[in-house]
């Protein structure tokens, strides 16, 4: 489990704080003035943003105390499922090994029901929560700005800032040539040097051996989709380390001038943020990710394919997911049938995949093959946000 980062709180807006250990958030994050409004120097209000940030990522968005406690105090271990380990270790102040242990004696019982009880009044009293318990716009922008705050953190202590290299992309000038793949574009066909390969080998007609493509210097635009499943299997730790690697995607790409979208599915599509600079706006979109329901990879891809720009512009789609698609009568085929459409529209697909099965693994490789992507297998969720990475700067 990840541990919270150690931190020091001191009396001053965190604007001050950020700015002595790194530049400015991109995209102008904190316009709103959340930083002065909802941080400055209160760690209680850290760690009510976690609170919220761990609920939610459990497809929880209102706090309810004495549903919380009758659960807990009746099965433990189904609590457990339902609330995650990081949220009950929060709003209990204990270890779960304690928590569990303990949860039995009448006299802890009546100071869980109290710290409970406690947690909520303060959640209305800052209006992080209304009079129902349901999280309020207040409540989730903090959630969004304490994730941030911690990824942060995270790239510093991983040293993700690597800058970019020079990149090949899809449109460009035209540069080296390189043999034919399939799903390349017809219209990158390199034309006199694929007819001298045929005559190289005989042949008199052009065979596939004797394709040769452009590949095309950077016009430095790039377009990103980072396409986030929230189907009920990625609940917990799953999405909520899901949405720190798009923090830390749309962080560096925005840094660098590129554009970034977010595209949220499950049975549906569930939120949408065309690509843009604005960081706050992305960040906001990420704090209500809700897991629930089934994948529907193929509306997804669809979907991406509207929301890029139809300019000669590179445009990448990073599609995060933990399963195959499962919504309609031939989801498979219908995936691959819409993958090689957004190729035909110059869009690349990369595949993170989380835990993959081997039929999951095998589509997963035919959707980036038709995509000219890359597909990361991720077993350990704390590599997240370096293999986003990885991915964002092999473009």
């Amino acid at each position: 489990m990840r541990k919270k980062p150690a931190r020091s709180f001191p009396e001053a807006s965190l604007e001050p704080e950020l700015n002595n250990a790194h530049e400015e958030p991109p995209g102008s994050a904190f316009d709103t003035g959340l930083t002065h409004s909802l941080i400055e120097g209160k760690k209680d209000r850290f760690d009510q943003g976690m609170i919220i940030d761990s609920s939610t990522s459990q497809g929880l968005f209102a706090f309810n105390p004495e549903m919380l406690f009758e659960q807990v105090v009746k099965d433990y271990n189904t609590a457990e499922k339902i609330y995650g380990e990081t949220f009950l270790r929060l709003v209990s102040g204990d270890s779960v090994s304690n928590l569990k242990k303990n949860i039995k004696f009448p006299e802890f019982q009546r100071l869980l029901k109290k710290k409970l009880q406690q947690h909520l009044e303060k959640l209305q009293e800052e209006n992080l929560a209304d009079d129902e318990g349901q999280y309020t716009e207040r409540g989730l922008e903090l959630a969004s700005l304490v994730t941030y705050m911690q990824e942060l953190d995270d790239i510093r202590a991983k040293g993700l800032g690597i800058k970019k290299s020079k990149r090949i992309q899809i449109y460009g000038d035209k540069e080296n040539v390189r043999p034919y793949k399939k799903h390349d574009r017809y219209q990158d066909i390199a034309i006199k040097k694929s007819i001298k390969n045929a005559i190289r080998h005989r042949h008199t007609t052009l065979e596939t051996e004797d394709l040769r493509v452009y590949e095309r210097d950077s016009k430095g635009k790039i377009y990103l989709i980072y396409a986030l499943d929230a189907s009920g299997s990625m609940k917990g730790q799953k999405i909520a380390l899901s949405k720190r690697a798009g923090i830390a995607l749309a962080y560096k790409a925005i840094d660098e001038h590129d554009s970034v979208g977010l595209l949220v599915f499950g049975s549906d599509i569930e939120d949408v943020v065309y690509p843009t600079h604005d960081f706050s706006q992305f960040l906001r979109a990420l704090a209500k990710v809700k897991a629930k329901k089934q994948t529907d990879l193929a509306a997804t891809i669809r979907k991406s394919i509207e929301m890029f720009p139809s300019e000669n512009v590179t445009k990448h789609l990073i599609l995060l997911t933990d399963a195959v698609p499962t919504i309609g009568k031939n989801p498979e085929q219908m995936t691959l049938q819409i993958a090689e459409e957004a190729a035909a529209t110059g869009v690349t697909i990369s595949i993170i995949g989380i835990g993959l099965e081997e039929q999951g693994v095998q589509l997963a490789k035919k959707i980036v093959d038709i995509g000219s992507g890359r597909l990361y297998i991720v077993r350990n969720l704390e590599n997240l946000d370096r293999i986003i990475l990885e991915d964002y700067y092999a473009l």
